[in-house]
């Protein structure tokens, strides 16, 4: 069948049905000059009602929503007529312009409306309930939105992702394009984003050479910075230079010297580590050499034991209702006198126990204590198992934002450290480098520091591995915990994590109360089991309500994927109703009472308590809540995360993913009453034994693995966490030259 010819349709925009704030893409009711109304669809950033548009494309018929226009280019013009204007500022495209204020700025103003609110916004406080400050941020925010849509528009053009114009252009205003055109590689700046390919196809279009040493410095930022995500600290030099010739299509020496010019600029750094030239990125460099050295400096300081230390442990004892074994005894004496203390150990070994000890024995030394964890739900946790109040890092280090680039700071560091005594930090073995290198700038001298963890579960999603590093180093004072206690070997949850840590099968046979395999023939079993063990089999049978379980699973994608099993549970557990709204976000419905994810570090945002009692911002990567309300009247939805409120505006919710199910990697830090595990197909990266022993430790109660005892092997089996180059077990140990 012979493709379509090229339409060009002009009219008016009528209605956003939707529109993807990441992509672009958007849905629009366009009112034509001759009358009709049609459905156009396509890449069309930030539209608006009232907009004119001339739109360049084909007619198509969708299955579902029935015949449409594809745009494939368009023209797009500001509202002209004063009805255009009113239409356009009703649709809430400026933030504190609703319909009523529309009608009476476009009465006074007319036509020239939007014409003032670019270049004299100050004369928009001749309304009344518009002051001189709002006026100027009302066009601020206009010239902002114009200025981004020029760009977006530019970048759509050039196939560059819509979302990376919005960080592009908050990052360099109005000077944006002229800068690209001098150098397109300024879009791999820190903060940006960019995927390299596009940024290297959209420099080639502006006339980069391929041995441009622009393109060729810019490769070599992009292999540091990429291999960040694979967790490694630094890359070998010949490795670097290798992959940088390989990306770039270009010879080694072109390479060699784009190293040595960005040796000379600062914006990499050369060590020998055990002999071996490597590369880093300035940063990562500070952290690794900066964290040695404190750690070091902690592990050589020394405190004198209290008088009176076998009365303060016995006392520590009888308040937890607890007999010591001689290792724990022996671990919360080391505290009394130690500046630094790790704590390793699995499942059942008494971490927790001996991590109240030493709270106790610290409260009695009359020691300001601080708890932290990496994320909102371990810290949640440490709470309810010490009875004291933890946060997680980030907010302990009063993490904020710069308004002017868009970047995460630190208020907490040398210049304002933390007012404690002791900081406690569980869940080490999720902190990354720079996490750590942020969090140690922050302790003063002369303070202490227990570091608790276990290092067999997932590493950080960031760079490094500094937990494992300090432990393997052997140069720091640590303990071990390797006893299993007669109540945790009654657990067949906490005895199959230690069988799968030493690489040996779980016991999948045993029909015991907490841990259970159900084995499954199809990916749709599995994901039909899941979802009848959550809302009919373990609430009916068992008594768990569904929000006491996590569904859990190694992948995103596929038929037993956090995708796939989001949307089969919230048709399960929470089902459309007449009486709940909805809001498409991307590929997933919102829903009145869904249960979603924050999936990343939002430190602007505000909440409040639910009783009024206070206000805060920040919502943190691995928060977990609940769709309270959806309001489309002021294009917002209400999440409840505990006792906290957070109102997301619409173009918002590309922070949140739906809960019901979610990765193993985003489990950790994490304990539920139930974890349904699935356990099918899956690339080897995913299915590892790391991966495995994590979901197993998540569970506290019951946990059932649902799918192939194969795949279940197949984990066990597959020990090769992928290496990661880091140097700071190296640089503990003094093998730097």
């Amino acid at each position: 069948m012979a493709e379509q010819e090229l339409e060009i349709l002009q009219g008016t925009i009528g209605a956003v049905v939707f529109q993807n704030y990441d992509n672009g893409y958007a849905v629009l009711r366009l009112r034509c000059q001759g009358g009709d109304a049609v459905t156009v669809v396509g890449t069309i950033p930030l539209p608006a009602v009232g907009e004119q548009l001339m739109v360049t494309g084909r007619w198509s018929t969708h299955q579902s929503y029935g015949k449409q226009f594809e745009a494939e280019f368009l023209e797009r013009m500001l509202p002209q007529t004063a009805p255009e204007i009113v239409s356009y500022l009703s649709s809430r495209i400026i933030k504190g312009i609703g319909p009523k204020m529309a009608a009476r700025i476009v009465g006074h103003f007319g036509t020239q409306t939007l014409e003032i609110m670019e270049r004299e916004p100050v004369r928009l406080a001749e309304i009344s309930g518009i002051s001189r400050e709002k006026a100027l941020a009302i066009g601020e925010e206009f010239r902002l939105r114009v200025g981004m849509r020029q760009l977006m528009e530019f970048f759509t053009l050039h196939q560059l992702p819509a979302e990376l114009a919005v960080r592009t252009y908050k990052l360099y205003g109005e000077q944006t394009m002229e800068l690209l055109y001098d150098d397109p590689y300024l879009l791999m700046d820190d903060g940006l984003e960019a995927p390299f390919g596009a940024v290297d196809r959209f420099a080639i279009e502006l006339g980069v050479a391929g041995d441009d040493p622009r393109r060729v410095e810019a490769g070599l930022l992009f292999e540091l910075h990429y291999n960040l995500t694979a967790g490694h600290s630094f890359l070998p030099e010949d490795k670097l230079i290798g992959a940088a010739a390989q990306l770039l299509t270009v010879e080694t020496d072109a390479v060699r010297s784009g190293v040595e010019r960005l040796r000379e600029a600062e914006r990499l750094v050369r060590s020998e580590l055990a002999g071996i030239t490597v590369d880093y990125l300035p940063e990562l460099y500070r952290a690794e050499v900066y964290c040695s050295r404190r750690l070091l400096e902690f592990a050589d300081a020394s405190f004198s034991e209290p008088k009176g230390l076998e009365k303060m442990v016995g006392r520590a004892a009888e308040e937890s209702g607890i007999q010591y074994s001689e290792q724990q005894r022996q671990a919360i004496r080391s505290a009394a006198g130690s500046a630094l203390l790790l704590i390793t150990g699995g499942p059942g070994t008494g971490k927790t126990t001996i991590l109240n000890g030493i709270l106790s024995l610290y409260n009695q030394m009359g020691l300001r204590c601080v708890l932290a964890a990496p994320t909102g739900r371990a810290a949640k946790r440490l709470t309810e198992v010490t009875g004291q109040e933890a946060s997680t890092i980030h907010r302990l280090l009063e993490a904020s934002i710069d308004q002017n680039t868009g970047r995460m700071f630190f208020i907490k560091d040398e210049d304002d450290p933390l007012k404690a005594d002791a900081v406690i930090v569980d869940e080490m073995s999720m902190v990354d480098i720079q996490l750590l290198y942020s969090l140690m700038k922050a302790i003063p001298q002369g303070k202490r520091l227990v570091l608790v963890g276990d290092p067999d579960q997932l590493p950080p999603v960031g760079p490094g591995f500094p937990f494992n590093d300090m432990l393997r180093s052997e140069m720091l004072n640590a303990v071990r915990l390797t006893e299993i206690f007669r109540q945790a070997q009654e657990s067949l949850i906490v005895m199959n994590a230690h069988r799968v840590n030493r690489g040996e099968m779980p016991n999948l046979r045993n029909r015991k109360n907490d841990f259970f395999f159900l084995p499954c023939r199809s990916e749709q079993e599995v994901s039909q089991t899941i979802t009848d063990l959550c809302s009919r089999r373990l609430p009916q049978n068992m008594g768990i309500p569904a929000e006491q379980i996590q569904v859990l699973t190694p992948t995103r994608k596929g038929g037993v994927g956090t995708i796939s099993l989001n949307k089969l549970l919230q048709g399960s557990l929470n089902p459309a109703s007449p009486t709940k709204k909805e809001r498409q976000a991307g590929e997933f419905s919102f829903r009145e009472g869904d249960r979603v994810m924050q999936i990343r570090n939002n430190y602007d945002i505000m909440w409040k308590k639910c009783d009024g009692s206070a206000v805060g911002a920040g919502v943190f990567n691995g928060d977990v809540g609940v769709v309270k309300s959806i309001e489309p009247g002021l294009e917002q939805v209400t999440v409840v995360y505990d006792d906290r409120e957070v109102d997301y505006d619409f173009d918002q919710l590309h922070e949140l993913e739906p809960a019901f199910a979610m990765t193993v990697h985003k489990s950790q830090g994490s304990e539920y009453r139930c974890v349904v595990l699935s356990a099918w197909n899956g690339s080897a990266y995913l299915l590892n034994r790391s991966v495995l022993y994590t979901a197993i430790t998540r569970a506290r109660d019951l946990l059932i693995i649902v799918g192939r005892e194969e795949a279940v092997s197949a984990m066990v089996q597959n020990a090769k966490v992928g290496r990661r180059y880091t140097g700071l077990k190296l640089r503990l140990q003094g093998k730097v030259t």
